[in-house]
């Protein structure tokens, strides 16, 4: 719909004036005509939008800076994540990014954040392009009629992917920026068209707000089964949160993000952003389905120019690729986006040096080291230059958005476990019998299997075993699985390269672990220095 002269009014007093025709939260119908017809998508042969976003394909996590401002600075996780930038630089770029915007056409989206009502907040997402607006539309929770008729954003968002900064005088690192002030309650993004820095930068700003509020942020997926047991799932991208928790037997609370107040779970967000890269309906049956939905966004998915058909196997562009859909398409979920206290809780690494378990039953102990840690490993190929397997460490497992210090979403992890009786679990969706290039990957048959079996209670009267490199607990035996599969040193051909590969790998977790040492207690900090044996 065309914007009131409200809105135009309430843009004015942000300062954006002589703005063009400004569309307020069109319909997905409506800014896929938009979109086409400005030359920023095609439409696939199955109805999903297809857009690209070469170069920028992935977060710019070295452009994004927090203005350090005096009501904030004091709370906020300085460092190499969260870097400061001056308050008066971000206004220079503001100016400038309204000037740009003078005279051009916008889209306006207006959307809640937080299912919870107690702690959801308004954000407004100001876009130059028809998709972008269609994404945040997807991505965000939905406002009724009457809600939008009295709508005022608590944060604005504007986003500008045709803008681009000028690093010697605007003071950033590159031509693109991804700049957040707490004090303006506003964000500017530039110089990319990725929109996963548009829902990044919201996810921040919860993680900001959040724990001031006595509310646990958390990045992960979640869904809840037939006896109300809820489960969590905790990973980087890539280790499977999306996929697993997308799972018809147990309906979806959310995919990525959520929050654990004293009443429960709420999921931040109204849709799903998933990887698609390989994925086939036999395996993920639900969201290949989504790839071929009116109302999907495809992000650099390869597709022939003549028919539209995608090839969802090709990473010519990126291994990167997405699909952006509403949560209410897919047909098993939750229906108010909340839940109560989870029973489980997994932790999915994927360990492309082929040392951890499928499985591992956690210690309350144990939960906190892998919660700070953060692990799991990059291949060969996916990144330029990288040549061997390389162990990657990101705190609470979304070290790019967490504002304060990891300790405080480490404590606020181990209260609410501890108050709730969750068991905590370590998956591999990595490789087994090897590391990458000799092993192979993790069938997701037998991880699902896994899965249900810890959900379902199955492994509560089987008998573990504790490997000696990690003190991990592992099951002897599940249905589906094949035992030889459980104990990961089993798996190798040569027991001695497996021993290596672990020692080496337990030295990474040391080295990396010295930064939390000073801020956890002993039996956390020294959770790897056990000495019991298989």
């Amino acid at each position: 719909m065309i914007a009131s002269d409200a809105l135009r009014s309430d843009l004015a007093n942000l300062g954006l004036i002589g703005l063009g025709e400004i569309n307020r939260n069109a319909s997905a119908a409506e800014l896929y005509e938009h979109a086409v017809i400005l030359g920023e998508a095609e439409i696939s042969e199955h109805g999903a939008l297809l857009c690209m976003t070469a170069p920028n394909t992935g977060r710019s996590a070295n452009d994004k800076f927090i203005v350090e401002e005096a009501s904030s600075k004091d709370h906020v996780w300085w460092g190499k994540v969260n870097r400061p930038f001056a308050p008066a630089a971000f206004d220079r770029v503001k100016q400038r990014v309204f000037a740009y915007l003078q005279g051009r056409d916008v889209y306006v989206h207006d959307c809640w954040v937080g299912a919870d009502e107690r702690y959801r907040y308004g954000v407004r997402v100001i876009t130059e392009h028809a998709w972008h607006s269609l994404f945040a539309q997807n991505m965000f929770i939905e406002p009724s009629d009457e809600e939008l008729r009295a709508f005022v954003p608590d944060f604005t968002i504007i986003h500008v992917p045709n803008f681009h900064a000028q690093p010697d005088v605007d003071g950033t690192a590159s031509h693109k920026f991804i700049l957040l002030s707490f004090e303006q309650r506003l964000v500017l993004i530039g110089g990319t068209h990725y929109a996963g820095e548009i829902k990044k930068s919201v996810f921040t700003l919860m993680n900001y707000l959040l724990p001031l509020r006595g509310v646990f942020p958390m990045h992960c997926s979640a869904n809840v089964g037939s006896r109300g047991d809820v489960a969590l799932f905790f990973g980087l991208s890539g280790t499977g949160k999306t996929t697993l928790s997308t799972d018809p037997e147990r309906p979806l609370i959310g995919d990525d993000e959520h929050g654990w107040s004293d009443e429960g779970i709420f999921n931040f967000e109204g849709g799903c952003y998933a990887k698609v890269i390989n994925l086939s309906a036999e395996s993920e049956p639900l969201i290949f389905q989504m790839t071929r939905t009116f109302g999907t966004i495809l992000e650099n998915v390869v597709y022939d120019p003549q028919t539209r058909r995608i090839d969802l196997a090709d990473q010519t562009i990126t291994e990167n690729t997405r699909a952006s859909y509403k949560r209410v398409m897919l047909p098993n979920i939750v229906s108010d986006n909340k839940a109560g206290h989870p029973t489980n809780i997994f932790f999915l690494t994927c360990d492309s040096f082929g040392v951890m378990p499928p499985i591992a039953r956690l210690t309350p102990q144990q939960a906190m080291y892998h919660f700070l840690s953060g692990y799991t490993a990059r291949v060969a190929g996916t990144e330029a230059g990288v040549k061997e397997p390389t162990a990657t460490f990101s705190t609470c497992f979304g070290a790019p958005f967490m504002v304060h210090h990891p300790s405080v979403y480490a404590n606020m992890l181990r209260e609410r476990m501890l108050k709730h009786n969750a068991t905590v679990w370590l998956v591999n969706t990595g490789w087994s019998g090897g590391p990458y290039g000799v092993g192979s990957r993790m069938k997701i048959a037998y991880t699902r299997a896994l899965l249900r079996a810890a959900l379902t209670g199955a492994l509560d009267n089987v008998e573990f075993v504790t490997e000696p490199y990690f003190g991990l607990s592992i099951p002897t035996r599940c249905e589906g699985v094949p035992e030889s599969i459980l104990n990961p040193r089993a798996t190798w051909a040569d027991p001695n390269a497996y021993e290596d590969k672990a020692r080496y790998l337990v030295a990474l977790f040391e080295q990396n672990f010295e930064q939390f040492a000073g801020n956890v207690e002993p039996e956390v900090r020294d959770v790897l220095k056990v000495t019991a044996v298989l």
